[in-house]
């Protein structure tokens, strides 16, 4: 049977640390021994080069054995027990007697492998009572603190009381994974730690990833020797995952970053809140030191404590601001937009600063600036409300250092710094926006942060310098805090339904003026109406019927050119009058009250031929209708449309050519546009008449349009305008082409859909 070890042997320093394999290192610490079982049948496939130490057999002689043939039936059956009772990675430990020596063991599974870690048990007094004095810690602390930082001095002198560690630190990472030392408890004769800061580069992403996953982490003596572990080398690249264990062995950047703070020894506890890192119960010794699994227990339950009170304690202390922040958003709520200028006396206000203790507020309206406090100039709020509203996509958005994101903002620190943004709007720049100036604060650093990893002959390495260092922090404000901004939404959100309250009221004022000014216009035109059908009309009769009659009577002792003139007149009082009728009735043509019913278009196509049956003959044109659909529409109006259609076609008939005009329908529903999603029934009406030229498709429609000369082709220019109408009133369409020379083709597209 061949033996190998898998030890990882890369070469590992600060410039490929966080590429480092920390959870494979295929060796443990020296304070206990490591099995790896096979699930079934427990045949031990891993094993530490120690186990002679602890129990008198060599990893040459373990690997490949049974666990029961080695340390006994008995032995096994309490595994198996422990592993079916669900025990493992519980507080309860397996307890072992091998080779009459007995044994505390933590079991867990990774991969397809059981784990087994033993450790000798301890005669340490302060084992058996250690638990049972957490339980009354626990009430003492709920009584004697209020504020979560006295909760976390309280748990880091238990611990050291309970641990015997010479400093023990709780540490806080904020939301750049930087550490701070919010509470500590140290010997006396050691320098504090409390308040200090450490960069993120100290604890890098794999770290704080097993961190998340084993919650406690122990090094008993930081000049160990690792031990290797042995497996039977059956396979190619084989290797075992410790992520879990309490006995893998450490980094050796970790350690080097441990030996230049001049520690011996650490215990580090996970404390994860809403399932991510909050921070970690740091202990250091400054001398080898071990601890019992009892102890280690008792000192782990000292963090959970602190995770269990984290909302508690932070709900305790936001209760008093949130009280304030609340009796000033139910005075600024009371307050009523009568008008846009309202919003400068909203700004005036102290109440929408106490609202999220800000110095300055700015709303942007409808490109207009209402500010209030300390604040940048008006072109600057419309410069950065229109960055926000990009940047946010028009939501909301809090940060306490504004210059990170712009820093074309750096010269207003004194004036916003830290902004609360809400967008009033989905389609402008309209928004709110708090303020906070600058709040310049001193942070000491546990050595200088920029110089936290050093290079010497040696290459790259973690600092050595641990003494004090300090930064100024400028261009920063003091953070928001969550009852501040949860204030800031809901006025927002506040004033956003009163201003659109106040643009409705502002709207129905708006239409309510133009609805009398439309009335008032609509009056006039029925008075315009009535002067064209009789008070102009009776003047062009006479003016004709005069004419008429000079013509007819003194036909004979008239001049030619007198005559000509004559007649030219009775033409010229024929067209106004005709133009009189048509514009009377393209007034008359409005939205109509009258029904929809299903018309056949041939069958009314019949009628109309009929009503024009002269016009036809008169030149000989010929009509061609099939495949004509049934419509829903007004009868009348439809009859007045097709009519003005084939007039029209006859009327621009080529010369020496006999009109032939072609009404015929679409053999399947069509769309218009891509944007009007409605299926359309659609009749063409084309020609062989003189056409026009494309350029004119659109204005041919507009009312008192003509192409050509008065005195070649009759007409007031209103017959296609009016067809335009009478399809607007079907929710239809009506366009044209036409090629000069060719013809012309007209398309009505009538909705499927009833009106």
């Amino acid at each position: 049977m061949k033996i190998r070890d898998i030890v990882n042997r890369d070469i590992v320093d600060l410039a490929n640390c966080e590429q480092e394999p920390i959870h494979i290192p295929g060796s443990i610490q020296p304070h206990g021994f490591l099995l790896g079982l096979k699930q079934d049948p427990f045949i031990i496939d891993y094993c530490s080069g120690n186990c002679a130490e602890f129990t008198g057999y060599s990893h040459s002689e373990l690997l490949g054995s049974g666990f029961g043939n080695a340390f006994g039936e008995e032995a096994l059956a309490l595994l198996k027990g422990y592993i079916s009772d669900e025990k493992m990675l519980s507080s309860s430990l397996l307890k072992l007697q091998i080779k009459g020596k007995d044994f505390l063991c933590t079991v867990h599974k990774s991969g397809n492998v059981y784990i087994l870690e033993a450790e000798p048990v301890s005669d340490d007094p302060r084992a058996a009572s250690a638990v049972y004095d957490q339980t009354s810690q626990f009430l003492t602390y709920m009584h004697d603190t209020h504020t979560l930082k006295e909760l976390c001095g309280l748990v880091a002198k238990g611990t050291r009381e309970i641990t015997g560690y010479d400093r023990v630190m709780v540490y806080r990472f904020d939301k750049d994974h930087n550490g701070e030392v919010f509470a500590e408890s140290v010997r006396e004769d050691l320098e504090p730690f409390l308040g200090l800061h450490y960069p993120h580069t100290d604890i890098p992403p794999q770290a704080r990833e097993l961190y998340m996953r084993n919650l406690l982490r122990l090094i008993t003596d930081i000049d160990y020797t690792p031990v290797p572990i042995y497996t039977v080398d059956d396979t190619a690249d084989k290797n075992l995952d410790l992520s879990l264990s309490i006995l893998r062995s450490t980094s050796p950047i970790h350690v080097q970053y441990l030996h230049n703070m001049g520690v011996g020894a650490t215990l580090t506890i996970s404390l994860i809140y809403k399932k991510k890192l909050w921070g970690l119960i740091a202990c250091h010794h400054y001398s080898p030191k071990n601890i019992t699994p009892d102890v280690r227990l008792a000192a782990q339950l000292q963090g959970h404590f602190i995770t269990s009170q984290i909302d508690v304690r932070q709900a305790s202390e936001e209760y008093e601001e949130s009280r304030k922040v609340a009796q000033s958003l139910e005075k600024m709520n009371s307050y009523t937009l009568g008008s846009t200028s309202a919003l400068q006396d909203i700004a005036n206000t102290s109440d929408i600063l106490k609202l999220c203790n800000a110095s300055g507020v700015s709303i942007v309206f409808n490109d207009k600036v209402y500010k209030g406090g300390l604040t940048p100039a008006d072109n600057e709020i419309r410069q950065m409300a229109n960055w926000l509203a990009a940047y946010s996509n028009r939501t909301t958005f809090t940060t306490d250092k504004l210059v990170d994101l712009l820093p074309e903002m750096k010269g207003h620190c004194g004036k916003a710094s830290g902004i609360i943004y809400h967008s009033l709007d989905i389609d402008s720049d309209n928004c709110i926006i708090w303020y906070r100036p600058e709040t310049i604060t001193e942070v000491h650093w546990a050595g200088d942060p920029a110089k936290s990893i050093i290079k010497d002959e040696k290459g790259l390495s973690p600092r050595n310098s641990f003494s004090l260092w300090k930064e100024i922090v400028s261009c920063m404000s003091s953070p928001w805090l969550q009852p501040e901004i949860d204030t800031a939404s809901a006025y927002a959100n506040s004033l956003q339904r009163h201003i659109n309250l106040l643009i409705i009221s502002l709207e129905e004022e708006k239409y309510r003026k133009l609805s009398e000014l439309l009335k008032q216009t609509n009056s006039e035109l029925e008075n315009i109406n009535w002067i064209s059908t009789h008070d102009l009309q009776e003047p062009l009769r006479k003016i004709q019927l005069i004419s008429s009659r000079i013509m007819s009577k003194e036909e004979d002792n008239l001049s030619p050119d007198l005559h000509d003139s004559l007649k030219r007149m009775n033409a010229s009082a024929q067209r106004m009058q005709t133009l009189l009728v048509d514009i009377l009735k393209y007034t008359k043509l409005k939205h109509t009250d009258d029904s929809f019913e299903r018309v056949d278009i041939g069958t009314l196509i019949e009628e109309v031929k009929e009503d024009m049956t002269e016009t036809i003959a008169d030149r000989s044109a010929e009509i061609i209708a099939e495949y004509l659909p049934v419509i829903e529409g007004i009868p009348f109006l439809l009859r007045q449309l097709f009519s003005n259609l084939i007039a029209n076609s006859i009327k621009y008939g080529a010369p020496g050519r006999t009109p032939v005009i072609k009404i015929t329908g679409a053999d399947e529903l069509r769309s218009y546009t891509e944007e009007d999603k409605r299926r359309f029934k659609v009749i063409y009406v084309a020609d062989n008449g003189i056409g026009f030229d494309q350029q004119y498709a659109e204005s041919i429609f507009n009312i008192f349009t003509k192409l050509h000369a008065s005195s070649d082709y009759k007409g007031s220019g209103v017959g296609l305008a009016l067809c335009r109408k009478i399809m607007q009133n079907h929710n239809g369409y009506i366009t044209a082409s036409g090629a000069q020379g060719e013809g012309a083709v007209m398309s009505l597209y009538f909705p499927v859909e009833e009106r």
